[in-house]
């Protein structure tokens, strides 16, 4: 009987035995690839993972290690049982999962977990729950001496929400510094000797989604990166659409996972109590009865086992077919999340929760049209979960990145259906690129722009677009027609071009040569490939929020500069029945304990709290957290308790409250008409009638509607509209009307004066920091504050007819007129030109890329990568071809002598600035050479330059010297022609013929020097002397000699205005004219100040592009004084016009 049964189990053993003796003989190998796995690739995602493990298996190969030829490392490492067994706990099935469940279970170091979405702390707690496992984290106050219980016990603890630092307490426990102590191990922990349990295990886990941690945490843990990724997330929601809409059929699948598990354990089992029985039968082997019961068990089971096998793993197939039916759905839902995901490095408030978007796909299966046809239910499936993941997160977003959420939710969707070509989208985002225009065809036009040309010829490079240059210089005046087009991309192509490209190809023409209009073809291709629902953003309903709130969830306003929620929160409080049971506090110092107590009270009796301005006591947010997170697990919670936040941006604020909350952003109402309608929703009856001087105070209230909403308004017009964007709010406006009130009802003469500084110099002054918005500020004030509003019928306040202010009325009646005013405002109501609309555009263009620029996947495929490191290397080539050698210093000095004049200082000074550039630039591009090649790591820093040259930008590391907003082709050849400058200059050492200003690093120091040679020469006060400005009316080649004081200034752009060269006056741009070339101006030391002549403008000069400029330096250069024209100068205060030393572009 014995011979019997062990003659069944002989040929499945000598099968295995064959197989174990390969493995054996290729086991150095798999064991040395294998342990490097688990201790080194944790950090890194799956594809990084897979080219590591084939660099390192051809390199045991050429070593002649022996090794598997196909070794899977998650087989190598963990039975299939065990891996099914961590399945049914909680761990996504993917193949990335099961790695990272094998790095956490067999590391050596306590693992560290980067976990945002909390997939391994399920897992975790459902795996450690048989024993008896801790959940603690750094904020609870008794955390140490629950770690120092376990540790005794041998207990498993999983320590949540790490930052990016480690308490230095664990270092003992990290390190394991255990001492042996007879036969027990101790450890020092909690400034104490314990004993230490060898079943003790610690698990750490950050919601972090990308975090750095400092290289001595890499030593002390096992770093593991559980971001789920979109394979594994498509198995997950591919469950969940099955089980809702096939129920059976999951159940089945459920019941065959572990019915497959159990029997093949139950194998494993009765193998290994053979073996057992076998090794410890000694002499008596034949009377072991137990051993022969368990060989014929063994034998039936086994038998039965491997039939039940057979059956269970080919339903399982049959089943897995059936499930595949949905994979579409599961897919499209996997890109969405990922979408959503994609949006935390846009702003730190969005984040959203994986548990949340399940619950909301679920809702979608169920709310969405039941369809017979299976094709047609997946479609009516999708549609509805895209629309609404749109509209969820819709009211989250702020309306700048609206239209680019849909964007980049169409593209991702159109990129895995393989209808978006990779290049081309990396071109719309980065435009082209050129640094050498030495090599680029030459421009056939002399109307299209300089970038606009390097676009085109850039465009030509790429597969399906040769030719395009050759159409300009052969077709120059259809293509002049189709770029002078009010709406170009409605405007068919010249030529085959209309016929031979796509939708999103015919783009790409629009962003080379007008990017001013690429929001609207944007706008036009979402609604073409999605729908036009998805270009309507949904308008915020307060009350269907709150319906889809439960006690449990927090309601967070995400605040926008100039808005307050707690009016339109009030109420809804009112219309809900919730007044009475309403508390709200602005959180500060001292207001956390009120808060707290707050919360309590709430939880228990139902009401609403309201803590305003969460971002004013980020210290006390850690116990706010802790807080939501016990409301959340509370089974007394009141079911009308609700909890209301506010917040502005930060990323300080918890991100489990932001993902486990619902998110609302709040921004005053765009356009004219939208605030002026709201002010006037805001005046009651009572007060519309309450000052005695009626008539007048109707008209002026219009004005300072009017005027309030003109200030908020004019920042779309970027840096035309505000230098600094303010935060004009209601307080100002509700101040500014009582003052009114009070003073007209006070002086029977209008005192405008008084009410003038008081409105526009305290109220809305009091957030205006920059002196040319205060300028601005006051020329709006001169003319909506004056006694012809009061004496002139349908006072007009712009330009345009539209806007007057209307005769005495009812406060009904003035809400009709405004319900009449346009819906678009058009720039003329600001006092702006039409252009501004354009620069307006070309800049939320620019903005919208470079947020998508950001959001790309650093690394798609190996070969991509390869490819994108190719590019940067060839970019990198060219840039240090082109970057001229440093000025000799020394030799200029030399050259110079002792006797410096004020100038040569100033050379000197440039030429030691540019020299550490121009090092800087050559030392950190031949540096990036050595990281891309593996000779030097790639650290954060040559990280960044990577990423910036691949996208097109500066390094943030080259902009030390000096500000710009040039991409990197542009900064490039204009770094060249700097250095060229000074160049020149130190080879003579006589100083330029034309100075171009731009070129100085610090031109404030340059003009001061120019003064103190004149104050110098003639001998007085550098504080007595100012500027006077000759604009030339003749070319640069008609100049030859210096002048005898000052210098000549070269190379200035007007920006906001024309330039009449006959008259040398200021003159409208022509249309699509965004700035203009000025002669060379004649900057002139005088001694006397002149009388300030009316006529003339005092025309602020900036640096560069952005004139509020950054937080080490200011922009702005100097005042020159322009002849205005017959507008006069506040027409060009309110046209923003200023001169720029340096453009974008």
């Amino acid at each position: 009987m014995l011979v019997d049964g062990l003659s069944e189990e002989r040929i499945r053993w000598e099968n295995t035995v064959a197989s174990l003796t390969e493995c054996f003989e290729w086991l150095p190998g798999d064991c040395l690839i294998s342990t490097g796995f688990v201790s080194y690739l944790g950090p890194f995602v799956s594809n990084y993972r897979q080219e590591l493990i084939s660099i390192w298996s051809k390199e045991v190969q050429d070593k002649e290690i022996p090794t598997s030829p196909n070794l899977d490392v998650k087989e190598f490492l963990a039975d299939p049982s065990t891996i099914r067994e961590w399945n049914i706990q909680g761990l996504p099935s993917d193949g990335f999962s099961t790695e990272n469940g094998i790095i956490v279970t067999r590391g050596t170091r306590w693992p560290l977990v980067i976990d945002p979405q909390c997939q391994a702390v399920k897992w975790i707690k459902n795996m450690e729950a048989k024993n008896s496992l801790r959940v603690i984290d750094f904020g609870q106050a008794d955390f140490m001496r629950v770690l120092e219980q376990a540790i005794q016990l041998g207990r498993p603890v999983l320590l949540e929400n790490i930052g990016e630092t480690l308490d230095p307490s664990l270092n003992p426990l990290l390190q394991k510094a255990f001492i042996k102590s007879g036969d027990q191990v101790m450890i020092r922990f909690n400034d104490k000797m314990i004993t230490y349990n060898n079943q003790f295990r610690l698990f750490m886990t950050t919601k972090l989604s990308n975090p750095h941690y400092a290289p001595e945490i890499s030593t002390k843990t096992t770093l593991c990166n559980f971001a789920i990724k979109e394979q594994g997330l498509e198995a997950q929601l591919l469950g969940i659409v099955v089980r809702k809409e096939k129920p059976q059929l999951e159940e089945q699948k459920d019941n065959l996972v572990l019915t497959i598990a159990s029997d093949k354990r139950t194998l494993r089992e009765l193998e290994d109590k053979i073996l057992h029985l076998l090794s410890v039968a000694g002499e008596t082997l034949l009377d072991d009865l137990d051993l022969l019961n368990t060989l014929q068990t063994s034998k039936a089971t086994s038998i039965s086992i491997q039939e039940s096998l057979a059956v269970t793993e080919q339903t399982e197939k049959e089943i897995d077919l059936a499930r595949e039916g949905y994979r579409p759905c599961s897919k499209r839902a996997s890109i969405l999340f990922f979408v959503l995901n994609d949006m935390s490095a846009i702003d730190p408030m969005y984040q959203f929760s994986l548990v949340a978007y399940n619950a909301l796909f679920m809702l979608s299966i169920d709310k969405s049209l039941k369809r017979t046809k299976l094709s047609e239910r997946i479609d009516s499936l999708n549609d509805y979960h895209t629309y609404a993941v749109y509209r969820n997160t819709c009211r989250g977003l702020f309306e700048q990145h609206k239209l680019l959420f849909s964007f980049h939710m169409c593209v991702k969707i159109l990129d895995a259906q393989g209808k978006i070509i990779p290049r081309e989208y990396a071109f719309l985002l980065r435009g082209g690129i050129v640094l050498d225009r030495e090599n680029q065809p030459d421009k056939p036009v002399s109307w299209l722009p300089d970038e606009t040309w390097d676009n085109v010829t850039e465009l030509d490079k790429l597969p399906g677009f040769h030719g395009v240059v050759s159409s300009f210089e052969q077709l120059p005046r259809d293509w002049h027609n189709w770029y002078i087009s009010t709406e170009p991309e409605t405007v068919p192509l010249v030529g085959e071009w209309e016929e031979g490209c796509t939708e999103f190809q015919k783009m790409l023409f629009v962003r080379s040569c007008r990017p001013d209009r690429i929001s609207f073809c944007i706008t036009t291709y979402i609604v073409r490939n999605l729908s036009q629902s998805f270009v309507e953003p949904p308008v915020l309903d307060l009350k269907a929020v709150l319906n889809d709130s439960v006690a449990q969830t927090p309601l967070i306003f995400v605040l926008s500069p100039g808005v307050d929620p707690t009016s339109i929160l009030t109420q809804l409080a009112d219309s809900q029945g919730m007044s009475a049971k309403f508390t709200t506090l602005s959180l500060g110092q001292g207001q956390s304990p009120i808060a707290t107590s707050m919360i309590e009270i709430g939880a228990k009796e139902g009401s609403w709290v309201f803590l305003a301005n969460c971002h004013l006591s980020l210290s006390w947010m850690p116990k706010l957290d802790k807080i939501v997170e016990t409301l959340g697990s509370s089974q007394t919670l009141h079911p009308r308790f609700r909890l209301w936040l506010s917040s502005s941006p930060t990323p300080q604020f918890p991100i489990s409250i932001l993902q486990a909350g619902i998110k609302m952003t709040t921004e005053p109402p765009k356009g004219l008409k939208a605030n002026m309608k709201r002010l006037y929703g805001l005046i009651t009856e009572t007060q519309f009638d309450l000052c005695q001087e009626k008539s007048k105070y109707k008209k002026l209230l219009f004005t300072l509607v009017f005027f309030h909403s003109i200030l908020l308004e004019r920042k779309k017009f970027q840096q035309l509209g505000w230098n600094v964007v303010y935060s004009f709010n209601d307080s100002d406006f509700e101040v500014s009307e009582n003052l009114l009130q009070v003073y007209l009802d006070e002086y029977p003469v209008t005192p405008w004066e008084s009410l003038k500084y008081l409105i526009a110099g305290v109220c809305y002054g009091g957030h205006v920091t920059d002196d040319w918005d205060r300028r601005l500020l006051m020329t709006y004030i001169q003319q909506y504050f004056t006694e012809d509003v009061l004496t002139t019928p349908h006072y007009r306040l712009s330009s345009l007819p539209t806007y007057y202010v209307p005769r005495d009325g009812s406060l009904e009646s003035y809400r009709d007129f405004i319900a009449i005013l346009p819906n678009v405002d058009r720039p003329e109501a600001f006092g702006q030109h039409p252009n501004a609309d354009i620069t307006c555009l070309i800049m939320e263009t620019r903005n919208m890329f470079e947020t998508l620029m950001s959001l790309q996947v650093q690394t798609v495929s190996v070969e991509m990568d390869e490819d994108k490191e190719h590019k940067v290397m060839q970019l990198a080539n060219d840039i240090l071809s082109r970057i001229p050698e440093t000025i000799d210093y020394e030799t200029t000095e030399r050259l110079i002598g002792p006797n410096k004049t004020p100038l040569d200082v100033v050379l000197l000074q440039e030429i030691g600035r540019y020299n550490a550039l121009l090092i800087k630039t050559r030392d950190s591009l031949e540096e990036l050479q050595h990281g891309i090649m593996g000779l030097v790591v790639m650290s954060r820093e040559l990280e960044e330059i990577f990423a910036c040259i691949y996208d097109g930008r500066v390094p943030s590391l080259w902009l030390t010297a000096y500000p710009s907003l040039k991409l990197l082709g542009a900064w490039t050849r204009d770094l060249i022609n700097r250095v060229e400058h000074f160049a020149n200059w130190a080879q003579t050492t006589h100083p330029p013929l034309l100075f171009w200003l731009a070129a100085y690093t610090f031109p404030t120091g340059f003009l001061t020097a120019v003064l103190q040679t004149s104050a110098r020469l003639w001998n007085v006060s550098i504080d007595s002397l100012s500027w006077e400005f000759i604009v030339f009316s003749t070319d640069e080649s008609a100049i030859i000699e210096p002048p005898m004081d000052g210098v000549y200034i070269c190379s200035i752009f007007l920006e906001g205005a024309g330039w009449d060269k006959g008259n040398g006056i200021l003159i409208e741009p022509a249309p699509m004219q965004l700035v203009c070339n000025m002669p060379v101006i004649h900057f002139r030391p005088v001694e006397q100040v002149k009388k300030k002549v009316k006529e003339l403008y005092h025309c602020p000069c900036y640096y560069y592009p952005w004139r509020s400029g950054d937080q080490t330096r200011s922009a702005f250069v100097v005042a020159v004084d322009l002849k205005a024209g017959p507008q006069g100068p506040d027409f060009w205060v309110k046209r923003g016009t200023a001169l720029l030393l340096s453009l974008a572009v």
